[in-house]
């Protein structure tokens, strides 16, 4: 049997289309839907969130979140209009989720809460501060370095 430019492309071909077929049967193993079954508590829940970002970024003054310059110390500059403070912060660490933890929001007097980090890992944190003052939900979430 010769082998001539028409049996290399009925080869290409036929070779394509089977690779187009276990293409379409291995995507049909897969749930590719992206709806929840509790699509309507989520949307509740992301409603809630985003309230929170709106009455958050309509405060005069912002929730500051700044380490020290010895990076022994995390502050927490809470907003002097708001008082009744309570919540939750969350420290979460995108490298190792066992080193994630929380925090109750206990600012001293002055509006300020201080939280020692020397034995925190080094690298990046993101520090989510979901707080209620005066009544009204907030929420904060900053990036900061160890």
């Amino acid at each position: 049997m010769k082998f001539n430019w028409g049996t290399g492309i009925a080869i290409f071909f036929s070779v394509f289309v089977l690779s187009l077929v276990y293409q379409v049967y291995r995507s049909t193993q897969y749930d590719h839907s992206l709806v929840s079954d509790q699509y309507y508590a989520d949307d509740l829940r992301y409603q809630e969130h985003y309230n929170k970002l709106v009455n958050a970024q309509q405060l005069e003054e912002d929730l500051q979140i700044q380490p020290l310059a010895d990076k022994a110390t995390l502050e927490l500059h809470f907003p002097k209009q708001v008082s009744a403070l309570s919540g939750e912060i969350y420290f979460f660490c995108p490298s190792d989720q066992s080193s994630d933890f929380r925090l109750p929001v206990e600012p001293m007097g002055d509006g300020i809460q201080r939280i020692p980090t020397e034995e925190l890992r080094r690298g990046l944190w993101k520090i989510k501060v979901d707080w209620i003052g005066d009544g009204k939900a907030y929420y904060k979430e900053q990036d900061i370095r160890l």
